[in-house]
């Protein structure tokens, strides 16, 4: 009987260490509101990567939602505000809307809207916050259980309160400044697009645009060509997405 029960117990053994490894090597993201009004998340995923979270759901002030990531997953995240939806979650947003949807479902954000991303590999993750797209809402990165540099990221700083006049976006209602875009998004310009002749290292600098972002951001990117150190790496680490740190 001791040798029919063996192939038993090294099975269920065998499923218990796998599933062991299972919750040990899988990671998450926690996205926080640390704003004092709604944001709507939005998650775009990269090329081969599945959708979650259906792309986007509302996140209230000072709650946070905790999302379990696939695998190899790399993506894209942002926020959205000023946003209102009917009962089957068609709407509007004031910053960051994908296609006037609750659930953007794999659509990207119209800029300008501050950027997370992140890719997750086997042996290292590499994430960092974005400006290229422009800035709507303070953005952090901060990691837990990693092992490696694990720095931080983002943009605390409120770029709206010192957005140049030419890259404002204001609101409808009251006029105030919602966002800022980039230089790109503004003048569509291959010297702020990196684009053309501009579309190498060499070619593309800094502007003066990009340099203001910079100051106020040092851990973000700036523009499309910035300094690589703006690429943050970790092994093994869970994720803290953090909307509005400055608050």
């Amino acid at each position: 009987m001791a040798a029919t029960m063996r192939p038993i117990i090294t099975l269920l053994f065998v499923s218990i260490l796998t599933l062991h490894i299972a919750v040990v090597t899988s990671k998450t993201m926690t996205l926080f509101n640390k704003c004092y009004f709604p944001v709507w998340p939005g998650i775009q995923p990269g090329a081969g990567s599945p959708i979650i979270a259906r792309g986007g759901f509302e996140l209230p002030p000072h709650k946070a939602y905790t999302l379990r990531l696939p695998s190899g997953w790399s993506g894209r995240l942002w926020g959205r505000h000023g946003c209102t939806f009917d009962a089957a979650g068609r709407g509007k947003c004031a910053t960051g809307d994908c296609g006037g949807a609750l659930y953007c479902n794999g659509a990207g954000g119209v800029p300008p809207a501050t950027l997370a991303e992140i890719t997750l590999g086997n042996e290292q993750d590499f994430y960092d916050v974005s400006l290229v797209d422009g800035y709507n809402l303070g953005i952090s990165i901060t990691t837990s259980r990693g092992s490696g540099k694990c720095s931080y990221a983002g943009c605390v700083s409120d770029l709206n309160m010192m957005c140049p006049v030419g890259l404002q976006l204001r609101s409808h209602d009251n006029n105030r400044v919602v966002a800022c875009k980039s230089a790109c998004f503004a003048f569509n310009s291959p010297r702020y697009c990196c684009t053309g002749s501009f579309g190498n290292p060499q070619t593309c600098k800094p502007t003066g645009y990009s340099k203001i972002f910079k100051a106020a951001c040092p851990k973000a990117y700036s523009y499309a060509y910035d300094d690589p150190t703006s690429i943050s790496t970790c092994t093994g680490g869970n994720y803290l997405v953090t909307f509005c740190p400055h608050h």
